[in-house]
Protein backbone atom coordinates (compact mmCIF):
# COMPACT_ATOMS: atom_id res chain seq x y z
CA UNK A 1 0.00 0.00 0.00
CA UNK A 2 2.68 2.22 0.74
CA UNK A 3 4.64 2.30 -2.08
CA UNK A 4 1.82 2.19 -4.38
CA UNK A 5 0.87 5.70 -2.66
CA UNK A 6 4.06 6.81 -3.26
CA UNK A 7 4.27 6.16 -7.11
CA UNK A 8 1.11 7.70 -7.41
CA UNK A 9 2.70 10.49 -5.46
CA UNK A 10 5.64 10.65 -7.74
CA UNK A 11 3.74 10.91 -10.49
CA UNK A 12 1.57 13.32 -9.54
CA UNK A 13 4.56 15.42 -9.02
CA UNK A 14 5.96 14.34 -12.03
CA UNK A 15 2.56 15.73 -14.10
CA UNK A 16 2.27 18.96 -11.90
CA UNK A 17 6.06 19.79 -12.42
CA UNK A 18 5.63 19.04 -16.87
CA UNK A 19 2.55 20.99 -16.71
CA UNK A 20 3.88 24.30 -14.97
CA UNK A 21 6.83 24.58 -17.21
CA UNK A 22 4.51 23.88 -20.20
CA UNK A 23 2.35 26.41 -18.90
CA UNK A 24 5.39 28.69 -18.63
CA UNK A 25 6.35 28.28 -22.19
CA UNK A 26 3.30 28.95 -23.69
CA UNK A 27 2.61 32.18 -21.45
CA UNK A 28 6.26 33.38 -23.21
CA UNK A 29 5.33 32.14 -26.86
CA UNK A 30 2.23 34.09 -26.68
CA UNK A 31 3.26 37.12 -25.39
CA UNK A 32 6.21 37.91 -26.46
CA UNK A 33 6.47 39.69 -29.45
CA UNK A 34 8.98 37.78 -32.29
CA UNK A 35 10.47 41.23 -33.63
CA UNK A 36 11.89 42.01 -37.24
CA UNK A 37 15.34 40.38 -36.73
CA UNK A 38 15.24 36.23 -38.30
CA UNK A 39 16.77 34.60 -35.82
CA UNK A 40 14.41 35.82 -32.96
CA UNK A 41 11.51 35.26 -35.74
CA UNK A 42 13.23 31.69 -35.97
CA UNK A 43 13.74 30.81 -32.26
CA UNK A 44 9.90 31.85 -31.35
CA UNK A 45 8.84 29.64 -34.07
CA UNK A 46 11.20 26.56 -32.58
CA UNK A 47 9.93 27.32 -28.93
CA UNK A 48 6.31 27.15 -30.37
CA UNK A 49 7.13 23.56 -32.18
CA UNK A 50 8.19 22.36 -28.34
CA UNK A 51 5.02 23.94 -26.67
CA UNK A 52 2.87 21.70 -28.79
CA UNK A 53 5.30 18.71 -28.82
CA UNK A 54 5.06 19.21 -25.00
CA UNK A 55 1.39 19.42 -24.66
CA UNK A 56 1.01 16.34 -27.01
CA UNK A 57 3.23 14.35 -24.52
CA UNK A 58 1.46 15.73 -21.71
CA UNK A 59 -1.75 14.53 -23.08
CA UNK A 60 -0.32 10.83 -23.88
CA UNK A 61 2.20 10.62 -21.04
CA UNK A 62 1.38 8.04 -18.49
CA UNK A 63 4.20 7.24 -16.38
CA UNK A 64 6.98 9.63 -14.61
CA UNK A 65 9.56 9.14 -17.37
CA UNK A 66 6.78 10.28 -20.06
CA UNK A 67 6.14 12.97 -17.95
CA UNK A 68 10.50 14.06 -17.53
CA UNK A 69 10.17 13.66 -20.87
CA UNK A 70 7.30 16.09 -21.80
CA UNK A 71 9.14 18.50 -19.01
CA UNK A 72 12.08 18.23 -20.95
CA UNK A 73 10.66 19.68 -24.34
CA UNK A 74 9.12 22.18 -22.55
CA UNK A 75 12.62 23.35 -20.57
CA UNK A 76 14.21 23.58 -24.17
CA UNK A 77 11.26 25.47 -25.51
CA UNK A 78 12.23 27.93 -23.07
CA UNK A 79 15.83 27.79 -23.23
CA UNK A 80 14.54 29.32 -27.27
CA UNK A 81 12.55 31.78 -25.80
CA UNK A 82 15.45 33.11 -23.54
CA UNK A 83 17.66 33.45 -26.89
CA UNK A 84 15.34 35.54 -27.93
CA UNK A 85 14.91 37.44 -25.57
CA UNK A 86 18.96 37.69 -25.23
CA UNK A 87 19.12 38.80 -29.33
CA UNK A 88 16.03 41.55 -28.60
CA UNK A 89 18.26 42.98 -25.80
CA UNK A 90 15.59 42.03 -23.53
CA UNK A 91 15.84 40.48 -19.79
CA UNK A 92 16.17 36.75 -20.28
CA UNK A 93 14.42 36.38 -17.18
CA UNK A 94 15.24 33.48 -13.99
CA UNK A 95 18.03 31.09 -15.34
CA UNK A 96 16.82 27.25 -16.26
CA UNK A 97 17.28 23.99 -15.03
CA UNK A 98 20.12 22.50 -17.36
CA UNK A 99 18.80 20.32 -20.30
CA UNK A 100 20.17 16.38 -20.67
CA UNK A 101 23.76 16.42 -22.50
CA UNK A 102 23.74 20.75 -22.29
CA UNK A 103 26.51 20.37 -19.69
CA UNK A 104 29.04 18.52 -21.56
CA UNK A 105 27.80 20.11 -24.75
CA UNK A 106 29.06 23.44 -23.82
CA UNK A 107 28.20 26.28 -25.80
CA UNK A 108 29.93 28.67 -28.72
CA UNK A 109 31.94 31.53 -27.29
CA UNK A 110 33.70 32.41 -31.09
CA UNK A 111 32.56 32.85 -34.18
CA UNK A 112 33.25 30.27 -36.41
CA UNK A 113 33.09 30.12 -40.24
CA UNK A 114 33.86 27.12 -42.74
CA UNK A 115 33.66 25.95 -46.02
CA UNK A 116 32.36 22.36 -46.51
CA UNK A 117 32.59 20.72 -50.26
CA UNK A 118 32.00 24.64 -51.81
CA UNK A 119 29.23 25.92 -49.13
CA UNK A 120 29.73 27.97 -46.19
CA UNK A 121 28.65 27.50 -42.28
CA UNK A 122 28.88 29.54 -39.60
CA UNK A 123 28.55 29.33 -36.11
CA UNK A 124 28.44 31.94 -33.09
CA UNK A 125 27.64 33.17 -29.75
CA UNK A 126 25.42 35.48 -31.32
CA UNK A 127 21.97 35.60 -33.58
CA UNK A 128 21.88 37.59 -36.71
CA UNK A 129 20.80 37.31 -40.36
CA UNK A 130 23.53 34.98 -41.06
CA UNK A 131 22.95 33.10 -37.86
CA UNK A 132 19.84 32.63 -37.43
CA UNK A 133 19.11 29.20 -35.66
CA UNK A 134 19.65 28.94 -32.32
CA UNK A 135 20.56 25.14 -30.67
CA UNK A 136 20.28 24.84 -26.88
CA UNK A 137 23.34 22.48 -26.97
CA UNK A 138 22.90 18.85 -25.87
CA UNK A 139 23.88 15.58 -27.74
CA UNK A 140 22.89 14.65 -30.94
CA UNK A 141 22.93 10.78 -31.78
CA UNK A 142 25.72 10.78 -29.56
CA UNK A 143 27.66 13.96 -30.63
CA UNK A 144 27.88 17.07 -28.43
CA UNK A 145 26.32 19.69 -30.19
CA UNK A 146 27.25 23.07 -28.49
CA UNK A 147 24.75 25.61 -27.59
CA UNK A 148 24.55 28.70 -29.94
CA UNK A 149 23.27 29.88 -33.44
CA UNK A 150 24.23 28.47 -36.44
CA UNK A 151 23.70 29.46 -40.06
CA UNK A 152 21.42 26.35 -40.72
CA UNK A 153 19.78 23.83 -38.77
CA UNK A 154 22.17 20.79 -40.17
CA UNK A 155 21.81 19.02 -36.65
CA UNK A 156 17.76 18.50 -37.01
CA UNK A 157 18.02 15.11 -39.48
CA UNK A 158 19.95 13.54 -37.22
CA UNK A 159 17.05 14.33 -34.31
CA UNK A 160 14.51 13.11 -36.62
CA UNK A 161 16.37 9.79 -37.52
CA UNK A 162 18.05 8.96 -35.01
CA UNK A 163 21.53 8.90 -36.64
CA UNK A 164 23.77 10.86 -38.26
CA UNK A 165 23.79 11.26 -42.17
CA UNK A 166 27.42 11.97 -44.12
CA UNK A 167 26.61 15.42 -44.77
CA UNK A 168 25.84 16.28 -41.41
CA UNK A 169 28.85 14.24 -40.33
CA UNK A 170 31.38 16.48 -42.61
CA UNK A 171 29.64 18.98 -41.25
CA UNK A 172 29.77 18.71 -37.69
CA UNK A 173 33.69 17.68 -38.00
CA UNK A 174 34.73 20.90 -39.89
CA UNK A 175 32.14 23.28 -37.42
CA UNK A 176 32.90 22.19 -34.39
CA UNK A 177 35.63 19.04 -33.96
CA UNK A 178 38.40 20.04 -31.53
CA UNK A 179 41.33 18.91 -34.26
CA UNK A 180 40.23 22.57 -36.10
CA UNK A 181 41.81 24.01 -32.75
CA UNK A 182 39.98 25.84 -29.36
CA UNK A 183 36.78 27.49 -30.41
CA UNK A 184 35.56 28.28 -27.25
CA UNK A 185 33.28 25.47 -26.62
CA UNK A 186 33.33 25.33 -23.20
CA UNK A 187 34.17 22.97 -20.78
CA UNK A 188 33.19 19.25 -21.49
CA UNK A 189 32.66 19.46 -25.49
CA UNK A 190 36.29 17.62 -26.06
CA UNK A 191 35.35 14.94 -23.54
CA UNK A 192 31.49 14.59 -25.24
CA UNK A 193 33.37 14.99 -28.61
CA UNK A 194 35.67 11.63 -27.87
CA UNK A 195 32.81 10.24 -26.67
CA UNK A 196 30.32 10.55 -29.24
CA UNK A 197 32.31 10.57 -32.48
CA UNK A 198 33.04 7.10 -33.49
CA UNK A 199 28.93 6.13 -32.48
CA UNK A 200 27.25 9.47 -34.35
CA UNK A 201 29.83 8.34 -37.31
CA UNK A 202 29.07 4.43 -37.48
CA UNK A 203 25.24 5.26 -36.97
CA UNK A 204 25.53 7.59 -40.32
CA UNK A 205 28.31 5.92 -42.14
CA UNK A 206 25.20 2.37 -41.78
CA UNK A 207 22.42 4.37 -42.99
CA UNK A 208 24.01 5.94 -45.92
CA UNK A 209 25.54 2.41 -46.86
CA UNK A 210 21.84 1.41 -46.58
CA UNK A 211 20.18 4.22 -48.63
CA UNK A 212 22.96 3.61 -51.54
CA UNK A 213 22.45 0.51 -52.91
CA UNK A 214 24.62 1.39 -56.01
CA UNK A 215 27.49 2.33 -53.72
CA UNK A 216 27.85 5.26 -54.32
CA UNK A 217 29.27 7.22 -51.51
CA UNK A 218 29.78 10.31 -52.84
CA UNK A 219 26.25 10.69 -53.58
CA UNK A 220 25.25 12.75 -50.06
CA UNK A 221 21.58 12.75 -51.27
CA UNK A 222 21.87 8.94 -51.17
CA UNK A 223 24.26 8.21 -48.35
CA UNK A 224 22.82 10.71 -46.00
CA UNK A 225 19.36 9.96 -46.16
CA UNK A 226 17.95 13.85 -46.26
CA UNK A 227 15.51 12.98 -48.59
CA UNK A 228 13.57 11.32 -46.11
CA UNK A 229 14.00 13.16 -43.51
CA UNK A 230 11.04 15.52 -44.35
CA UNK A 231 13.18 18.62 -44.69
CA UNK A 232 12.04 19.18 -48.30
CA UNK A 233 8.63 19.83 -47.31
CA UNK A 234 9.07 21.95 -43.88
CA UNK A 235 10.48 24.77 -44.82
CA UNK A 236 13.78 24.65 -45.79
CA UNK A 237 13.47 25.62 -48.98
CA UNK A 238 14.88 28.92 -48.45
CA UNK A 239 16.49 28.73 -45.73
CA UNK A 240 20.07 27.08 -46.41
CA UNK A 241 20.22 24.60 -48.77
CA UNK A 242 17.92 22.13 -47.05
CA UNK A 243 15.66 21.65 -50.58
CA UNK A 244 16.49 18.88 -52.97
CA UNK A 245 17.29 15.57 -50.98
CA UNK A 246 19.23 17.96 -48.21
CA UNK A 247 22.60 17.79 -49.66
CA UNK A 248 23.04 21.41 -48.27
CA UNK A 249 24.00 23.22 -51.58
CA UNK A 250 27.26 20.80 -52.53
Amino acid sequence: MFGRRRRERELADARADAQRWHERLGGQVINLPPGDEPATKQALVDAGERYNAAGSQLEQATTVAQFLGARETALEGLAYVRAARTAMQLDPGPPLPMLAGQREAGEIRQDRDVEVQGHNYRASANGDASTPYYYPGGRVSGRPVPAGWYSEPWWRTALTAGAWGIGSVLVFDALLSPAFGDYGYGQGYDAGFAAGNEQGYDQGYDQGQQADGQGDQGNYDQGGGYDGGGYDGGGFDGGGGFDGGGDFGF
